[in-house]
């Protein structure tokens, strides 16, 4: 695939074309209908490949704009899928959650990661598909989760997977509930493809892990990372066996160490505390910015509510419930999670003020240049090649959907 060897992730409309020029060439098998609509009136398409009564997975690509990966690996698979006589699953691939998202997150090919958030774009929360009915009530869930959860209404998949990806870091799985059997070729995967699995993973916090960079969501009660209740999520929608496969675009060892960190609570308040400062330096710099069109406003609305959500991380870090033992990855896990907060804020204000020769633009490049050297250096970042992101993730959808047919049998 041309995109893979240039390095590049694929736009929602190369992703269409070329999804439409699949279903053209196995016109008996593949199928590329619309399922909906974005706010912004963009498609939202869904290639599938018919099985023989085996079970329906779908997959979801593009459910954060800045996680443009699972485009290139949804692709990936179908041809994988398309090309064979299967085992008789139907596979539905939905090309992109949210292409409004996508066409604000500019970043096919980023060779650093201060290059990668010269346009960076995240929505805020109430905006992504997959998390809005964590957030919102029913009557007001945006067109991209009424249409996937639409889809899983429609399919009711035996396995749903969703592609997203971190900026620095490891590899890891989230799951609905386990699977039994999926740790061991997630980890030769990884390691074959030089991929650090991260086995301590902020996001999963307090989850049950049977494996080296598993974790199964509890029943309720623990969110890891997020401020939102996980199981209200699409992942959770109509108890579908969800997993949630993580790859990095930069790969960082530091969250693969298994030794026991001297002083957890210590390093935890210093993150925190570092954390607080950074967020009131871009909220500082955010007086009196205003919004002059609707790329601008979108990504204010995400600064606001980056910066909102980092007082009620700090606190998580600062509370009576730290805990008293922890491995190096895991402070590595949140001390990257915090990193990537207050960079993206300025990140984004910087997009904003850069447009309107803003006089905050200066102080603000400055504060993105100087954090994305101080992640990468602190780190040790390399960079993970498209072509291999979409080699772990192809190869771990697929050992998922074995380890389900295994469980079924």
């Amino acid at each position: 695939m041309s995109l893979l060897r240039d390095m590049r992730y694929p736009t929602p409309h190369e992703l269409a074309l070329a999804a439409r020029a699949m279903a053209d060439e196995h016109p008996a098998r593949v199928r590329l209908r619309q399922v909906g609509e974005s706010r912004g009136g963009r498609p939202l398409w869904v290639l599938s490949v018919a099985g023989r009564g085996a079970g329906e997975v779908l997959v979801v690509a593009g459910a954060h704009a800045n996680e443009p990966v699972g485009g290139a690996t949804v692709l990936e698979l179908a041809r994988r899928v398309s090309g064979g006589p299967g085992d008789g699953t139907g596979w539905h691939f939905l090309l992109c959650a949210d292409p409004d998202g996508a066409e604000l997150h500019r970043t096919p090919r980023p060779c650093s990661l201060l290059d990668y958030h010269r346009h960076f774009y995240r929505p805020p929360g109430p905006e992504q598909p997959e998390w809005a009915p964590s957030l919102l009530p029913p009557d007001r869930l945006p067109p991209e989760t009424v249409a996937l959860t639409g889809l899983i209404d429609e399919l009711r998949p035996v396995l749903q997977v969703s592609l997203h990806a971190t900026d620095l870091g490891g590899s890891w799985v989230q799951l609905t509930r386990d699977l039994p059997g999926l740790a061991e070729p997630f980890g030769k995967s990884a390691a074959e493809l030089r991929i650090p699995v991260e086995t301590g993973a902020s996001d999963a916090a307090g989850w049950a892990s049977p494996g080296p960079g598993i974790f199964v969501m509890p029943d309720a009660g623990v969110m890891g990372s997020h401020s939102e209740d996980t199981r209200l999520s699409t992942w959770c929608h109509r108890a579908t066996t969800t997993a949630i496969v993580e790859v990095p675009m930069w790969a960082s060892d530091l969250v693969d160490d298994p030794a026991p960190h001297p002083d957890p609570r210590g390093a935890l308040r210093g993150l925190a505390g570092r954390l607080a400062g950074e967020a009131a330096r871009v909220a500082e710099l955010r007086e009196g910015v205003g919004a002059a069109d609707p790329d601008a406003a979108a990504l204010l609305r995400a600064v606001d509510w980056t910066l909102r959500l980092i007082p009620q991380v700090t606190a998580g870090w600062t509370g009576p419930g730290t805990p008293a033992g922890a491995t190096t990855a895991a402070l590595s896990s949140v001390d990257a999670f915090g990193r990537r907060l207050s960079l993206r804020a300025a990140a984004m204000l910087l997009r904003v003020v850069r447009a309107q020769g803003h006089p905050a633009e200066a102080a603000l490049d400055r504060l993105v240049t100087g954090w994305c050297e101080e992640f990468s250096a602190r780190f040790r970042a390399r960079p993970v090649p498209v072509a291999t992101q979409v080699e772990h993730q192809s190869r771990t959808v697929l050992a998922a959907r074995r380890c389900v047919q295994t469980g079924q049998a």
